[in-house]
């Protein structure tokens, strides 16, 4: 049975660069990493360089598209996979990875990996030192390879998961985020025009004379409160979004109350319960597929469906599971998870094929969420449109009405 790669951490050595001259004299220089200069210094001699200055590699002041995202991970796993199935020695491996990425960080990360691996850790535990980039479904299933003896086998399938989640993310991403996109937009042309544009007409219509129709008096009135308090306009919402997301990570109750509620959203609700299905579906494949325990594995799946009221039935199943009842029957009473997919868990437990079936209904529901993503998009795009073209449309209207007015007057 796979056990959790768990580990103490210890402390990472440190990057220093160095410079010194071979053995013909030869100026040469170079990045290496150690605990201190001194050992620095040893190891140079240790190769025929004699050491001329050892420093601290300082860290850059602005680290602008440096940052570790998941889309590096995931090409880590891929090519890490590639090279072990190739023949390739782990620390080597590692070693050739590093110095074929271009983001210092992941170098270095990387690097502090495949010292650890030399220094006798498994390539599990040097991972799980790193648990902000890689958490405990990796570590579980990187585990569970080098204890088989399949660990090329077992990345394969991780950078299969990362890539087919980081799909499913960016779906996700475009139907939560589009809208909000063009309703800023929106927002922002409307300001410009009430703000810098509608002025202009209201001193030009003072000198009209005439009573000016309700429309364009309204338009100006809320033009005059835009001018007065813009700030408050924009900063309120502004400071409240920004509010919102930040509570949101910092007090789980909220956190929770948000997911809930985002499940009930019309549309947006639908697109994250099958994510929170395609998710849950193709996770726990990955882990059963990958000779990770049941009852293990779903601690895991839990966290990976992106959503606190999904998290919470999966741990109540892990309950109901650990002590003997079928998957199945667990799902069926959360009444979260469609009859197919439950059905489907149940002929896979039945048959023992239960890792296919749920590679079968992840493959079903991420091209469910790829299709509700396409057809909210084609519906959403005309109607935010036609808003946009209805608020600046009646703006104009506004300031030409008395103009028109006056025109049929002479």
């Amino acid at each position: 049975m796979a056990k959790p790669a768990t580990a103490l951490v210890k402390q990472e050595d440190t990057l220093f660069l160095w410079e010194g001259t071979d053995r013909r004299g030869s100026r040469v220089k170079g990045e290496m990493r150690g605990a201190n200069s001194n050992l620095i210094r040893a190891e140079l001699r240790r190769q025929g360089i004699a050491p001329l200055r050892v420093k601290k590699k300082p860290k850059a002041l602005f680290n602008f598209g440096n940052a570790i995202k998941p889309r590096d991970i995931m090409l880590f796993s891929r090519q890490l996979s590639t090279m072990l199935n190739a023949g390739i020695a782990v620390v080597q491996a590692l070693d050739m990875v590093a110095n074929s990425s271009k983001k210092p960080k992941l170098k270095e990360l990387i690097l502090t990996i495949k010292t650890d691996v030399e220094g006798g850790s498994s390539l599990a535990e040097a991972l799980a030192r790193h648990h902000l980039y890689f958490n405990d479904l990796y570590c579980n299933l990187v585990n569970a390879g080098e204890e088989a003896g399949v660990l090329e086998d077992l990345l394969d399938k991780v950078a299969i998961y990362l890539e087919k989640a980081e799909a499913l993310k960016a779906k996700v991403k475009k139907a939560l985020t589009y809208p909000a996109i063009v309703l800023f937009f929106a927002f922002v042309v409307t300001a410009i025009l009430l703000i810098f544009v509608i002025p202009t007409f209201e001193d030009l219509f003072k000198n009209f004379g005439a009573d000016l129709p309700g429309l364009t008096k309204m338009v100006i009135h809320i033009s005059q409160i835009f001018q007065s308090y813009w700030y408050l306009i924009i900063g309120i919402p502004t400071l409240a979004v920004v509010g919102i997301l930040e509570f949101r990570k910092r007090s789980r109750p909220f956190y929770q109350l948000i997911d809930r509620w985002l499940l009930q959203v019309p549309v947006i609700g639908d697109i994250l319960a099958t994510s929170a299905n395609a998710r849950f579906a193709r996770t726990l494949a990955t882990m059963f597929e990958g000779g990770v325990p049941l009852v293990d594995a779903m601690t895991s799946v839990a966290g990976a469906t992106g959503n606190y009221v999904y998290e919470k039935a999966v741990i109540e199943m892990r309950e109901a599971v650990s002590i003997g009842q079928q998957l199945n029957f667990a799902m069926r009473q959360s009444r979260l998870f469609p009859d197919m997919v439950v059905q489907m868990v149940a002929i896979g437990e039945e048959s023992g094929s239960l890792g296919a079936m749920l590679s079968k209904v992840a493959e079903f529901y991420e091209a469910e969420v790829d299709n509700k993503v396409d057809t909210m998009t084609t519906f959403l795009e005309p109607a935010l449109m036609g808003f946009l073209a209805v608020v600046v449309g009646g703006l104009v209207l506004a300031m030409y009405l008395p103009i028109f007015k006056m025109a049929s007057a002479v």
